[in-house]
């Protein structure tokens, strides 16, 4: 090895020895200042500015709920997670438990009707978990319409805030965390926007006052 490169090498070494971690400053903000009753009025307008179709249901009434938004988007056969609450099964409709399906067969299928972990009032964004009102991820990636409730103390303001309620079940559990902001659309290609590229085309969310049990 030459003199120079050993020098230059030495030197690298000195400098990553002497080299401390800087601090990361994280002042960010992360409470909402803002009343409850504010947080669940703001995210349903940014939910509907992400052109979801946004309903305020009481909790005695989610099941007519669900089956009107099917019947305006004629779905009439509906996967749902096995442990999606009755309460929220409309009659009248085909609904399929899901076992496993595979992508083709979701794909047969009208659409899907979930719960959520926590709702995010700032960005209008849902998050889902894989939790037992929620489902597994192809639930909510492949079926073109995707009817979602949320209850009302689901909805917190900021991000931070949402990551912070729905981090218990990932660092225990280790699922993953699916954030929705709107149907799904892209608009990489000449900036047009094209809906149903990588999930759902159609999105309603049903806010409503209660949702049961607890989806953890």
């Amino acid at each position: 090895m030459s003199a120079a490169k050993e020098e230059i090498l030495a030197r690298v070494r000195a400098a990553k020895a002497a080299a401390t971690t800087p601090t990361i400053p994280r002042e960010y903000r992360r409470d909402d200042g803002r009343s409850h009753d504010e947080l669940v009025t703001l995210f349903c307008e940014r939910a509907d500015d992400y052109k979801a179709e946004v309903e305020r249901v009481d909790a005695g009434g989610l099941a007519e709920a669900v089956a009107a938004a099917a019947a305006r988007h004629r779905a009439g056969r509906l996967v749902l997670p096995p442990a999606l609450p009755h309460e929220w099964r409309p009659a009248g409709l085909e609904l399929i438990a899901d076992s496993g399906l595979s992508p083709r067969e979701l794909d047969r299928l009208d659409g899907v009707i979930t719960g959520c972990t926590v709702a995010i009032a700032e960005t209008g964004t849902i998050v889902l978990s894989a939790g037992p009102h929620e489902g597994r991820r192809a639930l909510t990636l492949v079926p073109d319409l995707h009817i979602c409730v949320v209850g009302e103390d689901q909805i917190v303001g900021s991000v931070p805030e949402g990551l912070a309620r729905a981090a218990a079940v990932v660092r225990e559990q280790r699922r993953p965390l699916t954030l929705i902001s709107g149907p799904s659309a892209t608009s990489d290609i000449e900036l047009q926007r094209v809906e149903g590229v990588h999930g759902p085309r159609r999105l309603v969310v049903l806010v409503t006052t209660a949702v049961g049990p607890a989806r953890s």
